[in-house]
């Protein structure tokens, strides 16, 4: 692994940020890697998006994140966003994995997220450490923290689209690796 390298995976909803970090996750795993940090998840029925889930990677603990039945003082679109379900699961899952893990990811710093002080503080401390590091970004958000992120030089910024996101992981695996620049 490239010591310090730090990878953000973007795209329009839908087309398939978690998905490509989910495969290099088994990939990496796979390699008997340690993998820690927050993975959201939508919550379906029916076909139909009801909210999205925090899930920390180690634990496996989660909770929901956001819902379009959860009254909320914070709302982004139609669901009401639980911001303490975030704080205790995913900002503890980014400090764990910053500890623990030998990969840090942390799936989404989107527009829910960044409304949580303490999950900009744990991406910011994640992206200073010299750990592999692998977040998804909401590809629109101007938020102050997602445009630091993107005008980072230690940051290399891959576009997911439909059409490759089944090479994506391979990609993302080589540059873990070194093999690409």
């Amino acid at each position: 692994m490239v010591k310090g390298i730090k990878i953000g995976i973007t795209g329009l909803p839908g087309a398939g940020k978690t998905f490509a970090l989910r495969r290099v996750i088994e990939m990496l795993e796979g390699e008997s890697m340690v993998i820690g940090g927050m993975l959201t998840e939508p919550i379906m029925e029916k076909d139909t998006r009801k909210g999205f889930k925090v899930l920390n990677w180690i634990t496996k603990e989660e909770r929901v994140l956001a819902h379009e039945d959860f009254e909320s003082h914070i709302s982004v679109g139609k669901y009401g966003v639980d911001i303490d379900a975030l704080e205790t699961i995913g900002v503890k899952a980014i400090d764990d994995a910053a500890g623990e893990a030998e990969v840090i990811i942390i799936d989404e710093v989107g527009k829910m997220e960044v409304e949580s002080l303490k999950f900009v503080d744990a991406v910011k401390a994640a992206l200073d450490t010299d750990k592999p590091l692998i977040l998804t970004l909401h590809k629109k958000s101007r938020n102050p923290l997602l445009q630091d992120i993107r005008r980072r030089d230690d940051v290399r910024i891959l576009e997911v689209t439909p059409i490759n996101r089944n090479l994506l992981p391979y990609k993302i695996i080589k540059l873990l690796k070194g093999e690409l620049i």
